[in-house]
């Protein structure tokens, strides 16, 4: 790494920890939105590194699909345990169960959608005002619209047209009874950024993101892993391939792609002679050209 990458990650990593230092300031009861994904990974150790020598004062949360990679949740675990914070698990299991949501039905079904309800119903119950995520501008359109405090009204649902001006890195976090923000530090991050920073600081990431064998069956041109809760095509077969994730979804809709990286220098190699965005693995924001922004206004992440 030269030293203008060092300068740059420098400069990102400041300018996330003041956010960070901002939403403590101005929020009382901020949560970390943790799925066990590089970029909640790095979101974490940045609240980590702008509150040291102290814990992070901020709850995790973790919407548990209940379709998750067993990697993520182990490594979830882990580093609750290690950073030894509290983190909260909303379960879209126990939001079918109470009647909350309907599960998906058909060769396409997933829980994605569901979250969304899970995650309001969340934030109502521990009274979070300002939740911390690990969005990016770069990783979809719907996101390149988001503000860094991003409001949402007393339904949890995004406007964007009534976001508030940033000028001068100024920050209004000023919101009526029942509303919160979604807090995004490394919105001005690219997926490049995020695994140099990973390289440079040494963190722990699941073991997912580097290759290995897997079965796996090919669906509308994505790899997408054998597991309970996908139904197969006749057409479609299983096979063993070396594969990594470039993102870390739910495991019937997060496409796994070809790949012999095994080390993150392999990696950042690899995602510099890309043309697809990580997003471009998700079958969810396959579904309709304005699909994510279309859960966003409902109040997704």
């Amino acid at each position: 790494m030269n030293l203008n990458q060092q300068k740059h990650l420098q400069e990102l990593e400041a300018e996330a920890i003041f956010i960070i230092r901002e939403t403590c300031a101005q929020f009382e009861h901020p949560v970390i939105l943790f799925s066990g994904g590089k970029d909640s990974i790095v979101v974490t150790h940045l609240a980590y590194k702008a509150f040291w020598p102290s814990n992070i004062p901020f709850t995790l949360m973790h919407i548990d699909t209940g379709h998750n990679f067993p990697e993520t949740i182990e490594f979830r675990d882990k580093l609750v345990e290690k950073l030894n914070v509290k983190l909260v698990v909303a379960s879209v299991q126990e939001s079918i169960n109470e009647g909350r949501v309907k599960e998906e039905v058909g060769f396409n079904a997933n829980r994605n959608a569901l979250q969304t309800v899970t995650l309001l119903d969340a934030i109502e119950e521990h009274k979070f005002d300002a939740c911390i995520g690990g969005a990016r501008r770069d990783e979809e359109k719907a996101r390149a619209k988001e503000r860094v405090f991003s409001h949402r009204d007393e339904f949890g649902q995004w406007n964007p047209k009534k976001q508030r001006p940033e000028l001068w890195t100024l920050f209004n976090g000023l919101k009526n009874e029942g509303e919160h923000f979604r807090i995004f530090p490394i919105s001005n991050w690219t997926e490049l950024d995020v695994w140099q920073y990973i390289l440079q600081e040494e963190l722990d990431i699941p073991n997912l993101y580097f290759s290995h064998e897997r079965e796996v069956f090919l669906r509308n041109g994505q790899w997408i892993a054998n597991c309970p809760w996908v139904t197969l095509r006749e057409s479609e077969k299983i096979e063993k391939k070396i594969v990594r994730y470039r993102t870390c979804g739910d495991m019937p809709i997060t496409g796994a792609v070809l790949s012999e990286a095994s080390t993150i220098t392999e990696i950042i190699r690899e995602i510099s002679a890309t043309h697809t965005t990580e997003r471009g693995t998700r079958a969810d924001d396959r579904r309709s050209e304005t699909a994510m922004e279309d859960r966003k206004k409902l109040g997704y992440f």
